[in-house]
């Protein structure tokens, strides 16, 4: 006897009129800081400007698939389309490591051949690439911490404010030190801050795509408070993973001590969902009730 229940909570939306406001800052950063670097002839500014770059894609690419993901389940794509929002963070750190070793190369030749910079253009153009993005990641901030998309694209934003605050730095010292290593020095710390959150990124979009269990979920521990329940035998063939990095589903196999009614297995299953639901916040829930019918009763099974 199999008896199959599903629950879906919902988290709490993205706010997308900030992510478009968050576009708009960026491209306007974008040409400011391509055109100001040509200008100045700071490496570092463009460098900026094409990290820029990359975060207003970024942005776009994430608010398409914050609009794809709501759209309805189908018969097709009966978990709907919400996975597209790890794709789309997928990307972008594949993105983000493409502009990091493009960063490193452009250093590189600057070592060799140090260039003369304008480092009041610099400086003024830097200063407005700053506060354009101190808005952005304000007005990021809040989604950032429930949704992996926004997260990717939070960090982005948080890589170039910190990458202006150096251009900023980086200047001043020119102007009056007149030392023009640090423009590819800055470069390339540019490009290992933008490695770092990249590659966090794309680990844990890699794990929610391999359906790794949640790193905070304990199924050892999920089992023994399962079990703690007079009417379950065993839980086993545990399968828990992510829709999305907030989309939590679990399945398992609950093994009944009696050979009970449908509706008594019912009352059963709803004690365990809620202790599922509310002690270990399981979004989707699937149990297949039974009475001794598996001879494998490991908590974990081959799919």
């Amino acid at each position: 006897m199999a008896v199959f229940s599903g629950h879906q909570h919902h988290g709490k939306e993205p706010n997308t009129k900030n992510l478009i406001i968050s576009i708009g800052l960026n491209f306007t950063i974008t040409l400011a800081e391509f055109f100001g670097g040509i200008i100045s002839n700071s490496l570092a500014l463009i460098s900026d400007a094409l990290h820029n770059l990359s975060d207003t894609f970024a942005l776009f690419i994430s608010y398409i698939a914050l609009l794809v993901s709501k759209k309805s389940s189908s018969p097709k794509k009966t978990f709907g389309y919400k996975r597209i929002e790890i794709l789309a963070a997928l990307f972008n750190s594949t993105i983000l490591i493409a502009v990091s070793v493009f960063l490193f190369y452009k250093a590189y030749e600057r070592f060799v051949d140090p260039q003369p910079i304008k480092e009041g253009i610099m400086f003024f153009v830097a200063v407005i690439g700053l506060v354009a993005n101190l808005i952005s990641v304000f007005l990021l901030k809040k989604d950032s911490d429930h949704n992996l998309n926004i997260r990717s694209a939070y960090l982005h934003l948080l890589g170039d404010t910190l990458s202006s605050v150096a251009v900023v730095i980086g200047s001043v010292l020119i102007y009056y030190f007149k030392i023009y290593w640090v423009d590819p020095l800055l470069t390339v710390l540019i490009g290992l801050f933008i490695l770092k959150e990249a590659f966090s990124i794309l680990k844990e979009t890699v794990e929610i795509l391999m359906e790794a269990s949640p790193p905070d979920l304990d199924i050892d521990k999920i089992r023994t408070e399962l079990e703690k329940l007079t009417t379950v035998a065993n839980i086993h063939h545990i399968h828990a993973w992510r829709l999305t990095d907030s989309y939590v589903h679990f399945q398992c196999h609950a093994d009944l001590n009696e050979n009970i009614s449908i509706k008594d297995t019912d009352v059963i299953r709803k004690e365990l969902e809620n202790i599922l639901i509310k002690k270990f916040n399981i979004n989707h829930v699937t149990i297949q009730m039974e009475y001794d019918t598996c001879p494998d009763k490991e908590s974990l099974a081959d799919a």
